[in-house]
């Protein structure tokens, strides 16, 4: 049998498990799209047992389980951390302090714990990997380089926030570290917490935000918060942070400096929120160009890799790829915490002699980010009938046609084929879809498919091979983690604004594909080939044929709150729950129109908390 090795993150946010046979990843999910807790950071037994079913194996026959942090030195960092805040944030401190002396403190013997309770054969070996190297191993390894610069950038790992590393081979070296308390990620997630976003979830958002705004409070970040050199290295000025000393990110200097009290959850979003995101975003590129520089400098590579929350930041990336700092990059696209599973699991089968077989093929090793459960068409008609939900069963060419054609009618899609995707982006396995030229998709699926705010920007799926007629691409976005913006060819220039601000600004008709295009012209682009993923390709193309438009809006199978659906049942729930139109199972197709009326007991909004 082949040399397994299990991944494993857990116990902060976004758990995970990951496979790894010979190095090749076979397998990876998060454990939030089992329970369907979004984010769920309890530990992965149902992610560890979907890898282990998926390889045909149980723990015995798995020579290693890889955790992706040292929580020793993490927990020297939260001491550390108080005891030069005290006596502020004491309450915070003690709060912790009997998880951590208890079993986080020793999670080799908690994991050995957890994994026994699987009854999945025996237990092997704990290895402990630290954060960013785990981060590292999961963007350099996978990627299609032999060689290259690699930026690891996020909130904090056990000290280090930002890491630079030297990948050769099958080998890392660090280079340079920024630590704790001087964070771009919790710098961001400062202003996702000041402008009324939860932390660590609605970084996104604030993203999304950013091109309402005018960056006016840049300079004030510049002068006031953040210190950065011409390297890219940074100090925060930490008198007007206060995650030091508490549960909260921000107080009274952040108010005094930004014009006020930060705005509550779910209030009213005002010119200050659209100028402060625009604002740290404009200071966010700048930190990652810097530090792209220096790596390319350092290290002398043309290649660059990059993994750690920010590195979901695709706006950063499409400047990083637009200044043409490196010659190429590529992005882990389970670039957070969950992909810190992968990348312990990698760090430990490279340091076995495992190799990356993948390179000289031209392309990664992530199989498309495609490493979740499937459903074959057995095991979705068998839910359907027992069920007694009406279908149409119809082979792949055909489906791909009528869903294109009803799609071309303004009509909405959910897409669920194949393998589920690892990482935070739906990706053409679990989507919801619909046709770019229609004005008016953005806010129909916003608010009746999603239900969420009406801000919130839609991504395109474009065929590779059509890519640069649509956008302004140096090289494919197979992750959908790079920003571009909308050709020339595609953009209306004369759209008049009409003096439009803010929200407004959604009415103004940028381009031929209104529905993708952001206010700034802009687009978050996923190119989708063949070898990728063949049943969204036949499907963009049957929509090209159809329309002589190779693009999709292309959004999560899911709705505000709620984890990516990973089973039929959950597809078929969000189907009817929402004003989807059609779904797409296999080869099965449901029209709603044919559907039995949908009832439920209680109000299934009221199960899911607000992201």
């Amino acid at each position: 049998m082949s040399d397994l090795v299990l991944g494993i993150s857990a116990y902060y946010h976004d758990s995970a498990a990951a496979l790894v046979a010979d190095g090749v990843p076979v397998a990876a999910a998060q454990e939030e799209r089992f329970t369907r807790r979004r984010h769920d950071s309890a530990f992965p037994s149902r992610a560890v047992e979907y890898c282990l079913r998926e390889a045909g194996a149980d723990l015995g026959d798995v020579s290693a389980v890889a955790y992706y942090e040292d929580p020793k030195l993490k927990f020297r960092r939260v001491v550390s951390t108080f005891l030069g805040a005290a006596p502020r944030g004491f309450a915070s401190f003690s709060a912790t302090l009997p998880e951590w002396l208890s079993w986080k403190l020793d999670v080799a013997t908690t994991l050995r714990r957890r994994l026994a309770e699987l009854d999945a054969g025996p237990v092997p070996r704990i290895v402990i990997r630290r954060h960013h190297e785990s981060h590292a191993a999961s963007a350099f390894l996978p990627s299609p380089y032999e060689s290259a610069a690699v930026l690891c950038i996020d909130g904090v790992g056990e000290w280090a926030t930002t890491t630079l590393w030297h990948g050769r081979g099958n080998r890392l070296r660090q280079l340079a570290e920024l630590r704790f308390p001087h964070s771009l990620g919790l710098l961001y997630s400062a202003f996702t917490y000041f402008c009324g976003f939860k932390v660590d979830s609605g970084e996104y958002k604030l993203m999304g935000l950013a091109p309402y705004g005018r960056p006016r409070y840049a300079h004030l970040i510049r002068e006031r918060l953040i210190d950065l050199k011409p390297d890219g290295s940074f100090r925060l000025d930490m008198r007007y942070f206060e995650y030091l000393r508490g549960q909260v990110m921000t107080g009274r200097g952040f108010e005094r400096l930004f014009d006020g009290p930060r705005r509550l959850p779910e209030g009213p979003l005002t010119e200050r929120e659209f100028d402060l995101a625009a604002s740290v975003q404009q200071v966010t590129e700048e930190v990652v160009l810097a530090l792209a520089r220096t790596a390319r400098r350092v290290t002398g590579e043309s290649r660059l890799c990059l993994a750690g929350g920010v590195a979901l930041n695709c706006v950063a990336n499409g400047k990083v790829i637009q200044e043409e700092v490196f010659d190429e990059v590529w992005i882990q696209p389970a670039a957070g915490d969950a992909g810190g599973a992968l990348g312990a699991a990698l760090v430990v089968a490279s340091e076995r002699g495992a190799p990356r077989a993948h390179l000289g093929t031209g392309r990664d090793g992530m199989s498309g980010s495609l490493l979740g459960p499937a459903y074959d068409d057995e095991a979705i008609g068998a839910y359907l009938d027992a069920e007694g939900i009406p279908y149409t069963r119809l082979e792949p060419d055909e489906l791909a046609r009528r869903v294109a054609a009803e799609l071309a009618r303004g009509r909405i899609a959910g897409w669920f084929q194949g393998r589920m995707e690892f990482g935070p982006r739906a990706l053409g396995a679990r989507s919801i879809l619909g046709d770019p030229r229609d004005t008016g998709m953005q806010s129909e699926m916003n608010l009746k498919i999603k239900f969420r705010e009406s801000f919130r920007p839609f991504a395109p799926s474009v065929l590779a091979s059509d890519a640069k007629d649509y956008f302004d691409l140096k090289q494919d976005s197979p992750y959908m983690l790079v920003v571009a913006g909308v050709s020339a060819a595609q953009r209306i220039e004369a759209a008049d604004t009409g003096g439009a601000t803010g929200l407004d600004l959604l009415r103004v008709q940028r381009s031929t594909i209104p529905a993708v295009t952001h206010v700034d012209s802009s687009a978050r682009v996923q190119t989708v080939t063949e070898h990728n993923n063949p049943a969204y390709h036949r499907l963009l193309a049957a929509f090209k044929e159809e329309t002589g438009c190779p693009v999709l809006v292309n959004t999560s199978f899911n709705v505000r709150g709620e984890p990516i659906v990973n089973s039929p049942r959950e597809a078929y729930a969000c189907f009817m729950r929402t004003n989807i139109d059609l779904l797409a199972m296999g080869g099965f197709l449901l029209d709603k129109t044919a559907q039995p009326e949908w009832r439920e007991e209680n109000d299934w909004r009221e199960a899911i908390p607000l992201d």
